[in-house]
């Protein structure tokens, strides 16, 4: 019991000192992680919707040259960001290129870098769950799209993307918390976010434990209210919990407001060739009732 009365004051001792070190470093946290999901999903979301463009054998040859050059790359892409780490990455992104340029390119800004780094990762993780969005949408609806006349822009736009979107919401949510503890890899850069502030502090006071403490409550909040926001965020977009059913067409004429155009004019609707043989079969029916009951006369025999 006192090693955890202990552990307690160690932090509060800690958070007393350095809680401006701590928010600051939350704040670089969250403002990197939010930005570069919202740009990362405007990446995937582009990549997603180049790798569904549909294309045939009797398209042009340059749209199907061109649109497989672009699958290509997207995959190309997808597979190298997806298959590496992001602390690598980061590394070959700030180190890597003034190594192979002689220094000609290089980030003189290391937020940018983070920034750079994120949102391209993120954005190919965005790419495949963007393109099984959009084909998990049944394909009727594509075709009910272009039976109307819309063009494939059209069809994305209006059709396809909303729904495919509200798919993904759930995979966006995971991307954004894997950002808020993913980005403590770009401490390696030198970029000082949440975790890069404990290392600091740790560093300073000894007090490694108890810093990892104050880390271990800082991640666990913002991943929380993280998800809380995003489950509301889920729910508005589902609609209502509840609907009424529209039982009356309001499209329909109701009783008693329909008059049928009066005969000989312009406006009826039979002809009178059609109206002739209406009399015609009428004239059959009632003479077969009559049959029925009173049989056949001798005339007809």
């Amino acid at each position: 019991m006192n090693i955890f009365a202990k552990l307690g004051q160690d932090i509060v001792r800690l958070w007393n000192e350095y809680a401006g070190l701590y928010l600051s470093g939350v704040w670089n946290t969250i403002s990197l992680a939010v930005l570069c999901t919202a740009v990362g999903c405007l990446i995937g979301l582009l990549c997603g919707i180049l790798n569904t463009i549909p294309f045939t054998k009797n398209d042009n040859i340059i749209k199907r040259i061109v649109l497989r050059t672009i699958r290509i790359i997207n995959q190309i892409y997808v597979e190298v960001f997806r298959g590496t780490p992001m602390i690598l990455q980061a590394v070959v992104i700030y180190y890597g290129l003034p190594y192979f340029t002689n220094y000609a390119l290089r980030f003189s800004n290391v937020w940018l870098c983070a920034f750079v780094v994120v949102s391209v990762n993120t954005g190919a993780y965005m790419a495949e769950s963007v393109r099984g969005g959009i084909i998990s949408i049944d394909p009727g609806q594509t075709e009910g799209a272009k039976a109307i006349g819309m063009t494939h822009w059209q069809t994305m736009t209006n059709v396809i993307l909303p729904q495919a979107l509200r798919n993904i919401l759930p995979q966006i949510g995971n991307n954004l918390i894997i950002n808020i503890k993913d980005t403590s890899v770009m401490s390696i850069i030198g970029f000082t976010e949440f975790f890069a502030i404990h290392k600091s502090v740790a560093g300073t006071t000894y007090q490694y434990f108890p810093s990892a403490a104050i880390e271990m409550v800082g991640y666990l909040t913002m991943t929380l209210i993280a998800s809380f926001l995003l489950r509301m965020w889920e729910k508005k977009m589902d609609g209502a919990g509840s609907y009424k059913l529209v039982e009356v067409d309001s499209l329909t004429m109701s009783a008693g407001t329909y008059s049928h155009p009066d005969k000989d004019t312009p406006f009826e609707e039979q002809s009178r060739e059609f109206a002739t043989a209406r009399e015609l079969e009428r004239e059959s029916r009632e003479r077969k009732i009559q049959e029925l009951r009173y049989g056949r006369t001798k005339g007809d025999r």
